[in-house]
C-alpha cells in the first residue's frame, strides 16, 4: 500500500502545478532581511517555483521521478499506473465530505489569531460534537455570519451549529463569570445553547483573584513583560500544578467547595501581600450559580469516548497556537498550556489512535500579539506593514491590542508542521495580500552566515536571526468571490502552490474574505488523512 499512497500524494499535489504550467512562468528571487538585494537564486520555471534545497530539480521533476519508479513497481504487480494516476487526479477535484466517525483537530500553527474559528464554524455543520481542550478565556475567535460578528472566548465556535454538542474538556481553565456572560450574550443574539454545552468535572476554575495575580505579576516585570492577556490563565494553571486548584466538579458539594476556596484564597493572599479577596462575597456568588453550572457538568472523558464508539464525528477547536505552546513556543513569551496536538489527548482524555485529520491554520502572512520574537516582522505604521494591519483588521479579539504583522515564515511553519503532523492546511486571509505589487515569503533563517535547520530555542539566537526571503509577483484582482482554486488569479495560485510545496502539506482551504462563506474548499483529495485512510482499507 505504501507505493499506492505515495503515488496518490504525488498526483494530487502535482495536479495544480501542472495546470498552472500551461498559463504562467514564474520568477522567484531571494533577498536577505537586511535589505541587500542579493540575487542568491533566480530561476525561471513553468508552473511551479524552484525548490532551492534540491539543486536543479523542481518538485514536478521529483514527483515525476517518483511516479516513474512507482509505475515500474505497479506494473510488476499487475496494476496500471496511468489508470491509477488519472483516478487520483480526478479525486483531487472532488469536494465530497467524508462521513466516517473520528476525531478531527483544527490547530493554530503560528502565534494565534490565524482564523481557526471560521474553519471550525464551517466544518462543525457536519460534526456531532465540538470541543475545546486547552487554554481559557485568553483565546478569541471571531465569526462573521450574514454581516453579524460573533466573538468566542471559552465556547467552541461550533455552538452556531444548533445540532452540535459542545464540550469544554478537562484541559481548559474556566472563568465562570465570563463563561456565563458568553452564553447569555449569545442568547441575546438569538443563539440558544440550552442543553448543548457540557463542562468537564475535571476542568479547573479561574477565579477573579487569579486575574488580579496575573496583572500583578505582569506589571512587576516592567519592560520585560510577557504580554499576557491578564485573564488569570497562568495563575490558574499554577494552582492546578501546585495541587491546590479547584475543579468544576467540586461545585456539586458546596461545603467541600467552600473549604477548598477558603484555603486557596488565604494561601494566595499570604503569597501576595496587599491582595484582598472578599471571600464571603465570592462564596455567595458561586453558591448562586452552582445549580446552573452543575447542570452542565459531566464526565466529558466518558461522554467523548462513548460518542466516538457510537460512530459520532468529533471536532476539536484548538485555542492559541503552536508558537505559544509552553513547551514548543518562544518561551517565556508563551501561554501556560499546550495548544498543540498533544493537548487533544491530555485535555480531552482520548487515545491518539482515535485522531484522524489534523488541520493547521495559517494566515497568508503572519501576526503576533504581545511581546516576544517575530523574525519576519514589518513596521505596523507604514508601507506593507500598515497595509497588512489595516486591510487585515489586525486587532486582538480578546485584548483589542494592535497585532504585530509580518511576512509568512516558512521555517516557523515547518517547525509547527513537524510537531503537529498536519494532514492539511487552512490558508486564511489570502485576500489581504491583494493589491501588493509583490509578496514575500520568509524562506530560511540564517545565523552567523549559516542556514539554520531547526527552530532556535534560545531567545538571543532568535534575536540575531537573518531571514532569507523569496519574492513573488502580487495580484490586484478581487478574490472575495472566488469559490474554487481556478477562480483565483494566476499569481495568487502560484503563491498558494509555493507555500504548499515548501511545507510538503496540501493546502485544502483558502480564505478569500471576512464573511462566513468566503472560503475555497478543494475537497478531501487535499487531506492526507483521507489518503492514509484509503490506503489502509
Amino acid at each position: 500500500m505504501f507505493q499506492s499512497t505515495m503515488l496518490k500524494r504525488a498526483a494530487r499535489l502535482a495536479a495544480p502545478a501542472a495546470a498552472a504550467a500551461a498559463t504562467t512562468a514564474g520568477v522567484v528571487s531571494m533577498t536577505s532581511s537586511n535589505g541587500d538585494e542579493r540575487q542568491q537564486q533566480q530561476k525561471q520555471v513553468r508552473g511551479v517555483a524552484f525548490c532551492d534545497d534540491k539543486k536543479d530539480e523542481s518538485v514536478l521533476s521529483m514527483l515525476g521521478d517518483i511516479q516513474a519508479r512507482l509505475s515500474a513497481l505497479q506494473q510488476s504487480i499487475g496494476t496500471s499506473a496511468s489508470t491509477t494516476s488519472a483516478t487520483y487526479q480526478n479525486d483531487a477535484i472532488s469536494t465530497a465530505t467524508s462521513t466516517k466517525p473520528g476525531i478531527d483537530v483544527v490547530l493554530g500553527s503560528q502565534w494565534g489569531d490565524e482564523g481557526k474559528g471560521k474553519l471550525v464554524d464551517m466544518l462543525s455543520q457536519e460534526y456531532d460534537v465540538c470541543a475545546r481542550v486547552a487554554g481559557g478565556s485568553n483565546a478569541g475567535h471571531t465569526i462573521v455570519v450574514e454581516g453579524k460578528k460573533y466573538k468566542f472566548h471559552l465556547l467552541p465556535s461550533g455552538i452556531l451549529n444548533e445540532k452540535a454538542m459542545c464540550v469544554i474538556g478537562n484541559g481548559v481553565v474556566i472563568h465562570l463569570p465570563s463563561f456565563l456572560n458568553e452564553i447569555d450574550g449569545l442568547k441575546q443574539s438569538g443563539i440558544d445553547s440550552e442543553g448543548r454545552i457540557l463542562l468537564s468535572d475535571r476542568a479547573h476554575i479561574v477565579f477573579d483573584f487569579h486575574q488580579e495575580v496575573d496583572g500583578f505579576q505582569e506589571n512587576k516585570l516592567g519592560r520585560n513583560k510577557i504580554g499576557t492577556t491578564k485573564k488569570g490563565i497562568g495563575p490558574a494553571y499554577a494552582s492546578k500544578i501546585s495541587r491546590n486548584g479547584i475543579r468544576i466538579g467540586d461545585l456539586k458539594n458546596f461545603d467541600f467547595f467552600e473549604m477548598r476556596f477558603r484555603e486557596l484564597a488565604n494561601a494566595t493572599m499570604n503569597s501576595y501581600p496587599g491582595l484582598e479577596i472578599d471571600i464571603d462575597g465570592q462564596l455567595a456568588y458561586y453558591k448562586s450559580i452552582a445549580e446552573r453550572v452543575t447542570a452542565m457538568t459531566t464526565d466529558t472523558i466518558e461522554y467523548t469516548n462513548d460518542a466516538y464508539d457510537s460512530g459520532k464525528r468529533i471536532l476539536i477547536e484548538g485555542a492559541n497556537a503552536t508558537m505559544l505552546d509552553i513547551d514548543f513556543g518562544t518561551y517565556p513569551y508563551v501561554t501556560s498550556s499546550n495548544p498543540s496536538i498533544g493537548s487533544v489527548l491530555t485535555g480531552l482524555g482520548v487515545s491518539p489512535r482515535k485522531i484522524s485529520g489534523i488541520y493547521g491554520t495559517t494566515k497568508a502572512y503572519c501576526t503576533r500579539v504581545g511581546e516576544g520574537p517575530f523574525p519576519t516582522e514589518l513596521d505596523r505604521n507604514e508601507g506593507i506593514g500598515e497595509h497588512l494591519g489595516v486591510v487585515g483588521a489586525e486587532w486582538g479579539t480578546t485584548t483589542g491590542r494592535a497585532r504585530r504583522v509580518g511576512w509568512l515564515d516558512i521555517p516557523q511553519m515547518r517547525y509547527s508542521t513537524l510537531i503537529n503532523g498536519f494532514t492539511a492546511l487552512n490558508l486564511t486571509k489570502l485576500d489581504v495580500l491583494t493589491g501588493l505589487p509583490e509578496v514575500k515569503i520568509g524562506h530560511a533563517y540564517k545565523h552567523n552566515g549559516k542556514i539554520l535547520n531547526t527552530m532556535p530555542s534560545c531567545l538571543k539566537t532568535m534575536s540575531e536571526i537573518e531571514v532569507v526571503y523569496e519574492t513573488l509577483p502580487g495580484w490586484t484582482e478581487d478574490i472575495s468571490r472566488a469559490r474554487s482554486f481556478e477562480d483565483l488569479p494566476v499569481n495568487a495560485q502560484r503563491y498558494v502552490l509555493r507555500v504548499q510545496e515548501l511545507l510538503g502539506v496540501p493546502v485544502r482551504w483558502i480564505g478569500c474574505g471576512a464573511n462566513r462563506l468566503d472560503m475555497i474548499d478543494r475537497g478531501d483529495g487535499w487531506d492526507l488523512s483521507k489518503l492514509e485512510g484509503e490506503s489502509s482499507e
